[in-house]
């Protein structure tokens, strides 16, 4: 499968290129392209991850089942806050 490639242009110190290329060397990558593709795929994969998970303590979501077990009809502003959040992209 062959991906579409898209450009992307970007300015660089001389000295960050510099360590730039020297780095993608030592890695033994064909270019500086494929060095801060690489860079940059690894990146946005864990900042994606980092905003798009929750981690809670146990306690603190054994309150929020309790809570959810024992919860009557949603309120107005309950009902109002999941539209609001679903509006705003999240699931």
């Amino acid at each position: 499968m062959t991906m579409a490639a898209t450009r992307f242009d970007m300015r660089l110190d001389k000295e960050i290129k510099s360590k730039a290329e020297k780095a993608s060397a030592l890695l033994g990558m064909r270019s500086l392209t494929e060095y801060i593709v690489r860079l940059i795929d690894d990146n946005a994969t864990q900042v994606i991850a980092k905003y798009e998970s929750i981690t809670v303590e146990n306690d603190v979501f054994d309150r929020f089942m309790m809570a959810c077990e024992s919860s009557q009809k949603p309120t107005k502003a309950l009902l109002d806050a999941a539209s609001f959040t679903k509006k705003q992209g999240f699931k």
